[in-house]
This record gives C-alpha cells, structure tokens and sequence, in this order.
C-alpha cells in the first residue's frame, strides 16, 4: 500500500516567485510552513493505494487526464479552512484566466482523477474539491484574517496547467520529518486554448 494523490504542480519559476513573497513574511508567524517544492494542487489524494492497482490507476488517469483540456492559470489570493476567523490551514487560491468555463473544467479533472482513482481501488478522499495551495499548518485555530488579506493581494504568474501528476507521499522521509514526495508519473491533458 502506498500513499499518493494526483496533483497539478507548479513550475518552478511560478513556486519561486510565490516563495519570494512569502520569503520576508515568514518570520513574522510561527506556522509550520510548507516547503516550496511540496506546493501543489491536489486533485484527488488517496491514503492507500495497493501495489497491485498502480498499472490500472495508470490507465484510468491516463484516460480521464485525455478527456480534459489544458487551460491557463495561475496563483492568486489566499483563505484559510476551515475559516480565516479560526483558521488551521492557510492557503494560496487559484485564478483562472478561462473563467467560468475553466473553473469547470479543473473541477471535472478532479472528478475524473477521483472516480479513475476509486474504480483502480485505491481508497480516495471524499472531501468537496476547493482548488489551492497550502502554505503552512497551525498547530491551533488562530485568527489568519490578516495573512489572508495579504495574499489577496499576490497574483502570481500564469501557466499552462497542461498535464496533473501522480506522487507518491513518504511520510516521515523529508526533512524536518515532513513527507517526502516522489512522483510516479505525469498524464497530460488534450491541448485546449490556452491564454498567456
């Protein structure tokens, strides 16, 4: 059994440029942070996958990734769950630059990377889809109002978000014991109009 999600991730020049705007803030909270190269959008997160449904799960997201079209976006906002008054999480949001219709289609991916990871039999997350980056944990509710409104003002770069990830989650295996990611394999989606 392992212990993966689907996500899609940032570029580096799209990380880096969120890592310098929080770079001179961090100090200033004694949150557990995020590192940099574990931000990521997840998709559909699943606390054990068998070893024996990889290949099918491979299918299955190869396929459900084909049905989705590539679409621009980029990071923009912030919030916190699971409120900013008594906040646990605090997270960066995403923009869309297709609007309505992309804001669609990214919630599609996710219903099609849960049901691919479900059908595989990988024992999937039934959470509500809310598309964003974590950026640090409280280790107790705290008032994030202030943190949030700083990030409603960040807007980072756009990017293609044109393929999603499988990555496996090695608890315990990073630094500061904090998982370590490995990804397994991209799936790309079908080429859409994408906007620069």
């Amino acid at each position: 059994m392992t212990r993966m999600f689907a996500a899609a991730v940032p570029p580096d020049d799209v990380v880096e440029d969120l890592d310098d705007f929080l770079s001179a803030r961090r100090a200033a909270a004694p949150f557990r942070w995020t590192l940099p190269e574990h931000w990521h959008v997840t998709l559909a997160f699943m606390a054990q996958v068998p070893d024996r449904s990889l290949d099918d799960l491979s299918d299955r997201l190869t396929r459900a990734t084909a049905k989705r079209t590539a679409m621009t976006v980029r990071v923009a906002g912030g919030g916190a769950f699971p409120h900013p008054d008594r906040g646990r999480v605090l997270v960066a949001g995403l923009e869309l630059d297709g609007g309505p219709d992309d804001v669609e289609e990214l919630r599609r991916l996710a219903v099609g990377a849960r049901a691919a990871a479900g059908k595989a039999g990988a024992t999937v997350d039934g959470q509500r889809f809310h598309p964003h980056l974590t950026l640090a944990r409280l280790g107790h509710p705290d008032n994030l109002t202030r943190w949030v409104r700083l990030l409603d003002g960040y807007r980072g770069p756009a990017w293609s978000l044109d393929e999603i990830a499988l990555v496996a989650s090695y608890l315990g295996e990073g630094p500061r014991k904090l998982p370590r990611y490995e990804v397994v394999e991209t799936f790309r989606l079908a080429p859409g109009a994408v906007q620069g």
